[in-house]
């Protein structure tokens, strides 16, 4: 979940392309937080469990998403900055969880673990290839993209947990990978919000600079 910095395009029109891909992420994402969350329970697993909040919050970030496209610019800025704190908060979440589980002992159920993980990678990898093409648009469509692109790096990390899990018949792996996926939450996070802060303080089209300075004070 690497911050790429990307100048801001010219505001796109509605695409209905973009809300079918957008329909078809929020039912894959909505669909995986049941499976996954059951599955976290079952195994016993901090990463799957990161992993099913985190589909979730997509999920609402799809809706909310669906909701605002096509209004201005501003609008949509502010819908990513909503969203960056939803990252921020899956974030900080996961870490305290994450310190609050240091002393147990029990290891998850490292098969559980693989065979969801899998499953989700497969899910999100579909996702992100049907939202690829909008990757490179405003701070709303980039945190779409981020999430997804996220996500499956997520789901690999996950498999690779249930590796280590099973090798080493400790909690772990299942720890650090949650703590790894928490991290990258936080920094997609920084990436949206300084772009969506960005696109609010931009003058909007027709209008000088120092009129819209003047504006926002």
């Amino acid at each position: 979940m690497s911050a790429h910095c990307c100048h801001t395009p010219a505001e796109p029109g509605p695409d209905p392309r973009y809300r079918r891909a957008l329909w078809v992420a929020l039912a894959v994402n909505a669909v995986m937080f049941f499976i996954e969350l059951a599955a976290s329970w079952q195994a016993g697993s901090l990463s799957l469990l990161a992993d099913s909040i985190d589909f979730f919050g997509d999920a609402a970030n799809y809706a909310l998403s669906l909701a605002v496209v096509g209004m201005a610019l501003a609008v949509r800025a502010r819908a990513a900055l909503f969203k960056a704190a939803c990252m921020g908060g899956f974030g900080v979440f996961v870490l305290g969880q994450a310190a609050w589980r240091l002393g147990e002992a029990a290891p998850p159920a490292a098969l559980t673990m693989g065979a969801v993980g899998f499953l989700a990678l497969l899910a999100n990898v579909g996702v992100a290839l049907v939202l690829y093409r909008f990757r490179s648009g405003d701070a709303n469509m980039r945190s779409v993209w981020l999430c997804s692109r996220n996500d499956a790096i997520g789901n690999l990390a996950v498999m690779l947990a249930a590796l280590g899990v099973f090798g080493t018949g400790s909690a772990w792996p299942d720890l650090l990978v949650a703590v790894l996926m928490a991290t990258l939450a936080l920094s997609a996070a920084r990436a949206v919000a300084r772009q969506a802060w960005a696109e609010l303080r931009a003058p909007a089209p027709g209008v000088p600079a120092a009129a819209s300075a003047q504006h926002r004070r």
